[in-house]
């Protein structure tokens, strides 16, 4: 039997378009467990746990109700083996933060492009100087969200243990103090299948 599936799906891939594949939606929170490897249900249960950690700190309660601070985010540190997309994951802590209204945010990757946004406004003679953007208007950030993501990775014969660490920090730039810190675990274990891991 081991040896049929083998070559089914041997001739699968050497064939390519040949093998027909079906494909459907499905919930895009449902858990998923595919591989041990960092996946999409990881990426909501980390951003689940960092903001709602955060906004229900007392110290962050307490300053949010009073105003909206300026947040900055920081590149989070992939230190993992995975290639993993740190990027996303900060978008999606991000968008949940921005949408609770406690906080708001500036882009530091954008700043080239806004900047030559501003030099065509201004500069070129195309665009109605009442209309143009005003060069040093932008806010300046109080606080800098940032972190790391690590893992552990071990294996057997025939198991796959992964074990998952995100740290993320809130600091105030003007004094340096960590106002916030927490993080998420996250371990999965998988057995080797039919065609490896």
């Amino acid at each position: 039997m081991y040896g049929l599936k083998k070559l089914i799906w041997s001739l699968c891939i050497a064939m390519g378009a040949g093998c027909a594949t079906n494909v459907k939606y499905e919930d895009a929170t449902k858990v998923e467990t595919t591989t041990a490897d960092f996946g999409s249900t990881d990426l909501q249960q980390i951003a689940n746990k960092m903001v709602d950690s955060l906004l229900s700190f007392p110290a962050i309660v307490q300053t949010t109700n009073e105003r909206s601070p300026v947040v900055f985010v920081e590149t989070i540190k992939n230190k993992t083996l995975e290639h993993i997309d740190t990027e996303s994951i900060t978008d999606s802590i991000r968008t949940k933060i921005l949408r609770s209204g406690k906080f708001r945010f500036v882009d530091m990757t954008k700043v080239n492009a806004a900047k030559k946004q501003f030099e065509f406004q201004n500069e070129s003679g195309t665009v109605d100087q009442a209309t143009a953007a005003a060069f040093g208007r932008h806010i300046g950030a109080e606080y800098m969200l940032y972190g790391n993501f690590a893992s552990i990775v071990k294996k057997s014969d025939n198991v796959k243990d992964v074990y998952y660490k995100f740290t993320l920090n809130l600091m105030e730039l003007e004094t340096g103090i960590i106002e916030w810190a927490d993080e998420k675990e996250i371990r999965k274990i998988s057995e080797r299948s039919l065609f490896g891991w």
